[in-house]
């Protein structure tokens, strides 16, 4: 059985346990970061070096990021449908998987925390306005995407998709007013269909 270390409210986490439910894997996991601890001890370190979560063991092998953990899995247990063997329709899908990470983590990630977890000093309006704006454009970017097909990569669901799934959640449990993105709507709306989105996503943004 795949062992998961990372508590249920990471972002990074909930890719993968996604990523299982959709592959169908059975799996346990160890509560470790923020409030739960364990990424601090020598012994998580030894398995993941940069002291975060997620971190997966399956058998003898240990792996750490989610997007590399989502990639293997799928390889590892069928998983062709979410992760095409044909390299163009691959590629699109680690072109926003990618993307993901360089663009859209660092879009989100000020909104984040300047609503969900400010700092003790609190945050500057402006500051933050102009986040949110920089934000509305990176989804204005997936929404023009979405108007030419029902997920991010194509015709069906993929890992694009579960890499960028959490992030949506959180732009529409936001307390602010969002521009019309119509396509974007409803690709979260499809989202929302699946079992795992519903049971690993849709919890509280903490």
């Amino acid at each position: 059985m795949l062992t998961i270390w990372g508590r249920a409210t990471s972002s990074n986490v909930q890719k993968v346990l996604w990523t299982c439910e959709e592959l169908s894997l059975a799996f346990e996991r160890m509560e470790a970061g923020r409030e739960h601890g364990q990424v601090d001890q020598d012994w998580y370190a030894a398995m993941n070096p940069n002291r975060l979560v997620p971190t997966l063991r399956d058998g003898e092998l240990i792996l750490w990021e989610s997007n590399t953990i989502m990639r293997y899995l799928a390889n590892r247990y069928g998983g062709a449908a979410l992760y095409p063997v044909e390299p163009g329709p691959r590629a699109l899908v680690e072109r926003w998987m990618d993307w993901q990470l360089s663009i859209l983590a660092p879009a989100i990630a000020p909104v984040f925390w300047g609503l969900i977890r400010p700092p003790a000093g609190g945050v500057d309006p402006a500051q933050l306005a102009g986040h949110v704006d920089r934000l509305a454009r990176t989804w204005a970017l997936v929404d023009r995407e979405l108007a030419q097909h029902p997920y991010v990569a194509g015709d069906r669901l993929s890992l694009a998709d579960i890499a960028m799934g959490n992030s949506v959640r959180r732009w529409y449990a936001f307390s602010f007013e969002r521009p019309d993105l119509p396509n974007l709507a409803a690709w979260y709306a499809r989202l929302g269909e699946r079992p795992g989105f519903r049971k690993h996503l849709m919890g509280p943004v903490v």
